[in-house]
């Protein structure tokens, strides 16, 4: 495994869907997917190379109702901690 990237931006939504579904969650369309991630309050990418591996995000209201979704990482890097690593960057954003 190479040196992992974090960004603080919301990747592309093919990429998003890409990666989704690699980690067994459900598909999104390329258009709800857009709208999501346009609209997410704070996002956290895991990139190796130009290989989204690791993804996050926090939704919500800006008020009183924050929600983390989406959390998930390609499988072939899961047991190295980078769960984790997303999860601790999503929490420090709501502290």
């Amino acid at each position: 495994m190479e040196q992992i990237k974090i960004d603080y931006k919301s990747p592309e939504p093919q990429d998003y869907i890409d990666l989704r579904l690699a980690g067994s969650l459900s598909s999104k369309s390329w258009e709800g997917a857009k709208v999501g991630l346009e609209n997410s309050l704070f996002s956290v990418s895991l990139w190796e190379q130009d290989s989204l591996v690791g993804f996050g995000r926090i939704i919500g209201d800006k008020g009183t109702v924050y929600q983390i979704v989406d959390v998930v990482v390609d499988p072939a890097y899961q047991g190295n901690g980078l769960g984790k690593k997303i999860m601790n960057e999503l929490v420090s954003y709501l502290e």
